[in-house]
């Protein structure tokens, strides 16, 4: 598809050279792994060999310097052309909510402590937000600090931890004080071997099996002040700040894979033949396709718009939660109309089909749910 018009040369090249790869490098079987749930760590450090993890990080720490709106051109080209869906997810996860709060909020020694092994391959890390009563409420936190002369105590459980299982660090929130609400939520950075840091199994999903996901216990974690991320009390503003990047580049992914997944339904219906005649030649099964193609385009530009306010230095906190909610939706019905196309076919796993829409569902929950982005979006409406 033509994108002359939204992307750059070099932003355009940047994506093909992102597709070239991961139909070189990232060919790998899938259904088994998705099967088993299995993690694949050497396409993550192919990814980290290629530039994948280090996209938006300063060349100084092993990044390739690219604004949002090149990497989001360049996590769309993945989207498309990596079929590990999980993969991709767990590459997001942690450049949105572990890569970019280190940059725009460490230290300079915090940054040269994890940003450099987290380009290379060499370190996973994670974020330690949602918690069993707190998903979608963060100023329900019960994971509390105490300062103790120059260390920080942790005491806390976080779930649903996407690379949870595999983390050599975490991104732990945790509050003060309870009785400030957002206030008292502070940011720390726990290293995996810390005494009192428990990495759970992974457990068992619906979708996005190969990207592994588990529980983080904190019983008494007793980490130094230097390994505070940022001020007290400004554990919200990080958490904020890394949505942004987080609701445009993991569903610029989205993008590239409803594309792939258009191309496929478009293919096997000129292939598939009824009645004497191809299966898109009735109208039904080409009204399927046609809304597949409209929330395709209408999805790209609502993530590009975010990437391209960021590059101009403007905020994009609405069109952000506009953003996550249209594509997130948008994926899970273009899923279960691609599904439908292939008709029997779709629901069997050898066609993969099914397991598109198994990994497309959880796009409504992760970053915050619908219901969620919805209420955002009104707030800035004054509603």
């Amino acid at each position: 598809m033509d994108r002359s018009f939204l992307l750059s040369p070099e932003q355009t090249e940047l994506r093909d050279r992102v597709v070239e790869f991961a139909r070189r490098e990232l060919r790998d079987e899938i259904q088994s792994r998705d099967h088993e749930g299995v993690f694949w760590r050497d396409g993550w450090m192919r990814c980290a060999r290629f530039g994948i993890q280090g996209l938006p990080l300063p060349e100084q720490y092993g990044g390739g310097g690219q604004g949002m709106l090149s990497t989001i051109a360049a996590m769309e080209g993945l989207g498309y052309a990596c079929r590990d869906n999980g993969l991709v997810f767990s590459l997001n996860a942690q450049m949105w909510s572990f890569e970019m709060p280190v940059l725009l909020f460490g230290t300079d020694g915090q940054k040269e402590r994890y940003l450099p092994g987290l380009c290379s391959g060499e370190l996973i890390a994670v974020h330690g937000m949602t918690e069993p009563g707190a998903g979608s409420d963060p100023s329900g936190l019960t994971t509390r600090a105490e300062r103790r002369g120059d260390n920080y105590v942790l005491n806390g459980a976080k779930t649903f931890i996407t690379n949870g299982p595999v983390a050599d660090a975490v991104l732990v929130f945790a509050t003060l004080d309870p009785s400030r609400g957002f206030a008292g939520v502070t940011a720390f950075l726990v290293d995996r071997g810390t005494p009192g840091l428990t990495l759970s199994r992974p457990a068992e999903k619906m979708g996005l099996r190969t990207s592994p996901i588990g529980e983080v216990i904190l019983e008494n974690v007793e980490v130094p002040a230097s390994n505070r991320l940022g001020a007290e009390g400004i554990g919200m503003a990080i958490f904020n700040s890394s949505m942004e990047w987080e609701r445009a580049c993991i569903f610029a992914s989205h993008v590239g894979a409803m594309e792939r997944q258009l191309e496929d339904a478009v293919r096997y219906a000129r292939q598939r033949r009824q009645f004497g005649r191809p299966i898109a030649k009735f109208q039904s099964v080409a009204d399927r396709l046609v809304e597949m193609r409209v929330r395709l385009d209408a999805s790209r530009l609502l993530v590009y718009r975010v990437g391209w306010l960021k590059d101009q230095g403007k905020s994009a906190v609405p069109e952000a939660a506009i953003a996550k909610y249209f594509v997130s939706e948008a994926h899970v019905r273009s899923s279960l109309d691609a599904l439908q196309v292939h008709g029997g076919y779709g629901y069997m796993r050898e066609f993969e089909v099914e397991r598109e829409l198994r990994d497309a569902v959880g796009g409504t929950l992760y970053s915050g749910t619908s219901e969620i982005q919805r209420r955002l979006i009104g707030a800035y409406m004054g509603l």
